[in-house]
Order: C-alpha cells, then sequence, then structure tokens
C-alpha cells in the first residue's frame, strides 16, 4: 500500500537527500538508489517500515543484520525508555544496580558455564574484547579464522574477517592470523597447534553466505580445542537471541565455547550495546582478576543499554519467542524451497536455520538484481557482503504466519521480475569476459540507474 506524500516533504526529503551527500557520501545514494533502497524509515512497526520518500511500505527482511529480532518499535522494549533510573549513559567506570542486573540476566540465559561478563558497546568492540582476552590468557600469538567470515571493521575484528576486499587498504593488519574453509574438521586440524590461542567462528555465517555449522563440526573443534589448550570463541552476534530458533545457535550441538561474543539484537536494536560472556574458568577468571582493566570500553555498560537489554531478555524468555522463530523458520524455509523448485534456472540452493535463511543463485549478479526486484516489491533485503550471490532474510522473530505468506508472495514476484534481466544476462554470463562484467557490482549499479532513468525499472 502506497501513501501520498505532500509537497512539503518531497521538497524536505529531497534536501535531505542533498545535505547527505554533501556531508557524508553521494556515491552510498547513488549505490542505494540503483537498488530503489534510496528510502528515508519514517513509521516503524511490527517487521515493517514506511519510506517517507514514496509511502511505500517494506517488509524489514534485513532487520538490520539481525538487530531487530523483536521487532520494529516494540513496545515492551520501548518502555523500558521510561525506566525511572534513566538519566544518562552512566560513568563506564563504575559500578550500578542496572550494569548488575543485566549481566546477572545474561549469564542466566546463557548456555553451560558462561557466566562470567564483559559489556561492550557494539558488535566490534565485543570481538576486540573476545580475541584480547583469549590472547592475554593463554599467552599465545596465533588465531584461526574462517574463509569468507566477517567480524567487524576495526583493527582485531578486521583481521579475523576471512574476506582481503574489505582488508587491503588498511595493510599491515594484526599478524598471527589463520583463516581455513568453514566446516572443514581436516583443514582446521592442520592449523592449529600449541602456539594457537583461539578458534572464532560464526556458527552459522552471515556475510559469508548462511553457511550452517554442522553439529558435528562443532563438536569436533570443541574436542580439538580441549585437547590442545585453545579457547573455542563463538561469534553469536548475529545467531544470538532467537535468531536462529533456539536462544542461541550452539544449544543445537550443546557446545558450550569458552568465549561468546553478544551485540546487534540483544538491545532490540533500541541503543547500541554488547557483551562477551566467558567460561567461569581458571586461565580465564585469572588473566581478567589481574589484568581488571584489559578491555575497557566508553559505551560498554551504559545505564540505557543496560536497561533496554534487560528488557529484551525479558520478552525473549517471557514469551518464548525462539520458538515462534523454529516454527516460522520452517515456514519460510517450506515456501523457499517450494520456489526453487519452480525456478531452478535462477535459485540453487535454500539454507540456514530458523529466521536466518539464504537464497543462492546460480549467478554472483543476480544477488543485486533480486535485491533491486525485492525493493520494488516492498522488502528490504540484502545479498552476502562476502558471497554477494546469497540473498539474506533476516524477518524479526516476531513475525506471524500472514508474514511469512506475504514475504513469499512478494519473493514470488520478485523471483518472476528476475526474467527479463536473465534473458539478456544469462546467454552473455557464459562468456568468460562477460561473466566477470556482469559480476562487477558497479556495473549493475550503472546499469540499473540508467534504466531506472528510462523509467524501465
Amino acid at each position: 500500500m502506497k501513501k501520498k506524500i505532500s509537497a512539503g516533504i518531497l521538497r524536505l526529503n529531497k534536501q535531505v537527500f542533498k545535505l547527505f551527500g554533501k556531508h557524508i557520501s553521494k556515491n552510498q545514494i547513488r549505490f542505494l538508489a540503483a537498488g530503489h533502497l534510496d528510502i528515508l524509515e519514517s513509521e516503524r512497526s511490527g517487521i515493517g517500515f514506511e519510506d517517507r520518500t514514496s509511502g511505500r511500505q517494506f517488509i524489514d527482511a534485513f532487520s538490520s543484520a539481525g538487530c531487530f529480532n523483536v521487532g520494529r518499535m516494540n513496545g515492551e522494549v520501548i518502555k523500558a525508555l521510561d525506566d525511572p533510573d534513566i538519566s544518562d549513559m552512566g560513568n563506564y567506570m563504575v559500578l550500578s544496580r542496572n550494569k548488575i542486573e543485566f549481566a546477572k540476566k545474561l549469564a542466566a540465559v546463557s548456555p553451560g558455564d558462561l557466566n562470567r561478563v564483559v559489556l561492550t558497546g557494539s558488535g566490534a568492540d565485543s570481538i576486540e574484547c573476545a580475541l584480547k582476552l583469549a590472547l592475554g590468557a593463554t599467552g599465545r600469538k596465533s588465531i584461526v579464522s574462517m574463509v569468507n567470515a566477517y567480524h567487524g571493521h576495526s583493527g582485531f575484528s578486521l583481521s579475523a574477517g576471512g574476506k582481503d576486499y574489505y582488508k587491503q587498504l588498511f595493510l599491515p593488519l594484526k599478524p598471527g592470523f589463520i583463516y581455513v574453509p568453514f566446516g572443514d574438521l581436516d583443514a582446521m586440524r592442520k592449523a592449529v597447534s600449541r602456539d594457537t590461542a583461539a578458534i572464532i567462528l560464526e556458527p552459522v555465517q552471515g556475510e559469508g553466505g548462511i553457511h550452517v555449522g554442522s553439529d558435528d563440526y562443532l563438536r569436533g573443534l570443541r574436542s580439538l580445542c580441549d585437547e590442545l589448550g585453545i579457547m573455542l570463541i563463538f561469534d553469536e552476534i548475529q545467531t544470538g537471541f532467537g535468531r536462529t530458533g533456539r536462544l542461541f545457535y550452539s544449544e543445537y550441538s550443546g557446545v558450550v565455547p569458552d568465549i561468546m561474543t553478544l551485540a546487534k539484537s540483544i538491545s532490540g536494536g533500541v541503543y547500541p550495546n554488547g557483551a562477551v560472556v566467558y567460561r567461569d574458568i581458571d586461565i580465564l577468571n585469572g588473566f581478567v582478576d589481574a589484568h581488571p582493566g584489559f578491555h575497557d570500553s566508553f559505551g560498554g555498560g551504559s545505564e540505557i543499554g543496560c536497561i533496554v537489554s534487560s528488557k529484551v531478555i525479558d520478552y525473549l524468555v517471557d514469551n518464548v519467542v525462539w520458538e515462534n522463530a523454529g516454527r516460522m523458520g520452517d515456514k519460510f524455509r517450506k515456501g523457499l524451497d517450494r520456489l526453487m523448485e519452480k525456478n531452478p534456472k535462477i535459485i540453487r540452493e535454500i539454507r540456514g536455520k530458523g529466521l536466518m535463511l539464504g537464497v543462492e543463485y546460480l549467478h554472483e549478479f543476480m544477488g543485486v538484481l533480486m535485491a533491486d526486484n525485492l525493493a520494488k516489491e516492498g522488502v528490504f533485503a540484502a545479498y552476502s557482503g562476502n558471497a554477494p550471490q546469497v540473498m539474506r532474510f533476516m524477518i524479526p522473530i516476531t513475525a506471524v504466519e500472514r508474514d511469512i505468506d506475504s514475504v513469499l508472495l512478494k519473493i514470488e514476484h520478485a523471483v518472476k521480475g528476475m526474467r527479463f534481466y536473465l534473458a539478456l544476462m544469462l546467454p552473455l554470463a557464459r562468456v568468460m569476459i562477460f561473466r566477470n562484467i556482469l559480476n562487477n557490482v558497479n556495473v549493475l549499479i550503472a546499469v540499473n540507474n540508467f534504466l531506472r532513468k528510462l523509467h524501465l525499472a
């Protein structure tokens, strides 16, 4: 449904884009416009939001990479902002009842003996903290990460990422990182040694293309770490807090990591917050007790962040929302499987867990085109940064059956809309030189912007 926008609002919107280009980035607007995503979020509720530039209603199938697990403007979570204890961020160096209350609740819901907490301000901040904790506690120098992994854009987190594209401009990075294929236990055995401080991985790769770590693989990593005294770090920043059908993905395998990183949905997308939860074991406790300020974080443990995050935990537990994610994820997956059966020349594979699902297309350029077509249908989604041929769907885990039905219908329409492009591009994609051109995101952006100007897209 499209709402009529007044001339005054349209002029204001135009001014906003002009100022964004002047003060932030002209190219970012160009990039978004190519995918019909040059929008201004206005009214937000449930699983969607309104674009103030056009009046279009969008289903948020990206959720800011999982920030909005409990939905947009969740009424129960927003109530936390009325808490009388909220006055300012608080002093990050000193104690407060709200910090302790949040840490206590987080420890209570975390797997196994993960009950010691370091409060951070973001996902990348959590990764930095976890890696420093592992290096400091073990005294070792090497870290093993995964090919195509994504852990953030800061120093340690960028080093842990498995995609050269993000790192090339900032070399040299932190030394000592080794990268192995995700899911390959034999490769991991060859990569680790007595000098390995930690193995870090997303148990379900997000930016890497929604690759799911099997129970056997995660258990094998746990055994290997136990054998060699290596810290096992699970990055559950995207998978945590109900996204995959369990409160944390590690619960499927029963594997308890030594260190778990959290952020994004930890505060329902209301206020930036993050945390590292680690096992109550001597090697980690001894290091932290000896160096209590090893990772001071200005934004970590803010009063607002802790109050809101405590409310998010209460809401998830009281409503057992992760079970809904499992049920709706099964329904969504079945619908996507049926769509794949009807479109074997477009879709190669469906994979994921709960409401963290990926659709892999046959060609890399299809991810960019599909994001465009989905936007035209009113679905805000994003392809995987480290695997552009994979579209990520991360609908809020509060979604109900009619929401899933609506998304599936819109995806089906978007897939049909790709056939015009494919009739032109697939013959070219069989030739190597043209395939390379088509897989260039900048080329696709230029083509899409040209077609849009001609009112053909």
